[in-house]
């Protein structure tokens, strides 16, 4: 009898097909719950629907698998780069959700997931090498910098409402990531939560009053949540695309390491960028977040070697089921704001340790005065300008408002292009199938 391949043994799983049902639907279900965490924290600190954003997440994927060919195993969850744009087009009201202003977010988010598209046909049109000389790691790295240390002040905001609550979450996510082993390294954020969350119990910090109430059952999305769109919040959310993107191609680019494939050219990155910006753009178009490749994802992948994208559409379909069932939203929302502050002080800091690996990584020479001077005006320009409100104008007849986020971008793009000394180049590397960045 031929024996059953099994994910304990050393050698990758390219496909599943073969193994036993109830396995394959565990790991399936495994993915689901690395991506749960992650995923339902931008709603809780945005104000849009939990139960949107899981629909959203699951069929946002199950579109990425079919236009990348099903070939890529990657989750798309929701996008913690955009927080910037939510907090500056519809900020919370004494913790509450904007209602009002949460539409038109939605609508700038719409449009930068076409942005992805336009990216798409550009390299599509001229080769990948010619499209990304406008977007070197001196640009982007700044911007994701930025986008962390803009959201800071709100991390601390909601930890000052219970200081002992956000110490648990922060340091059971630490202590899990650094000495966790297995599934417990990989989830640490859940952990984090449902941890401080059994403490916020036990001292009498949850109210139960609202998990069990309303329907047992109802359809996750409202006409009430869907996009509306405004010039000032499109211009002001539209430029997160550019960071977002190139983080886009970092995520593939690890997948292709961790599987040993090139996706990069097979099916190749306009795919994969159309499948992202599509699922950002119909996510966004019915109230959800923007939507992004998984890192937690990839490390499932790694710690199982089980590579087939056929897991990947199994925890889509599981997120989908857990959105039609408000209990669980409800439940994620009798969350203390200080076991989220806790959560997302890590995280922010996290975006901004991410932009610096960029720079780092890449080896950016600040020596040159022209890289010093790009990366001196994003940073200022993000910080400053967000501090009083970003720059507000009339054009056409219509009022505009340019968040700093939204400045630094485009300054960041337009220096890079003017100023001499842009010898920066984006390679592909088909014969070693890895991706390489030259500087």
């Amino acid at each position: 009898m031929k024996k059953e391949q099994t994910v304990l043994e050393q050698d990758a799983i390219y496909s599943v097909r073969d193994m036993n049902k109830g396995k394959v639907i565990l790991l399936g279900m495994q993915h689901t719950f690395a991506m749960f965490g992650a995923t339902v924290l931008v709603p809780l600190l945005t104000g849009l629907s939990v139960s949107t954003t899981l629909l959203m997440a699951g069929l946002g994927t199950l579109l990425f698998h079919f236009i990348t060919k099903g070939k890529v195993p990657a989750f798309l969850g929701s996008s913690f780069a955009f927080l910037g744009g939510y907090a500056a087009v519809a900020p919370l009201i004494d913790g509450q959700p904007n209602v009002e202003m949460l539409p038109y977010a939605s609508g700038g988010v719409f449009v930068a997931g076409l942005v992805y598209v336009v990216l798409a046909a550009l390299i599509k049109l001229f080769g990948v090498k010619k499209v990304m000389r406008f977007f070197p790691p001196v640009v982007t790295g700044p911007i994701i910098i930025s986008i962390g240390l803009i959201l800071a002040p709100s991390a601390i905001n909601n930890c000052q409402q219970n200081w002992l609550l956000a110490f648990i979450a922060l340091a059971i996510i630490i202590i899990c990531n650094i000495w966790g082993k297995g599934m417990i390294k990989i989830i640490p954020i859940m952990l984090g939560i449902v941890g401080s969350y059994v403490v916020a119990i036990i001292i009498g910090a949850v109210d139960f009053s609202t998990i069990w109430s309303g329907d047992i059952v109802a359809l996750p999305v409202s006409s009430s949540g869907f996009a509306k769109f405004d010039m000032s919040a499109i211009i002001t959310i539209v430029p997160i695309a550019l960071a977002t993107m190139m983080e886009h191609i970092g995520d593939i680019s690890a997948i292709g390491a961790t599987t040993g494939k090139n996706y990069i050219a097979s099916p190749g990155l306009h795919r994969t960028l159309i499948g992202d910006g599509l699922a950002t753009s119909c996510s966004a178009l019915f109230g959800g977040p923007a939507n992004t490749t998984y890192g937690e994802n990839t490390g499932v992948l790694a710690l199982t070697k089980v590579y087939d994208p056929l897991v990947m559409e199994i925890a889509a379909v599981f997120a989908i089921i857990l959105s039609f069932f408000p209990v669980v939203a409800n439940l994620i929302s009798s969350i203390p704001a200080a076991i989220i502050g806790g959560v997302s002080l890590i995280l922010y800091g996290m975006i901004s340790a991410i932009g610096i690996r960029n720079v780092v990584e890449n080896r950016i020479d600040f020596t040159q005065s022209r890289n010093l001077i790009i990366a001196a005006v994003i940073l200022v320009s993000a910080l400053g300008l967000n501090e009083i409100g970003g720059i507000t104008f009339e054009l056409a007849g219509a009022t505009i408002t340019l968040s700093g986020l939204a400045v630094a971008a485009i300054s960041g793009i337009l220096l890079n292009a003017i100023l001499p000394g842009n010898d920066y180049v984006f390679e592909v590397e088909d014969e070693h199938d890895e991706l390489t960045f030259k500087v």
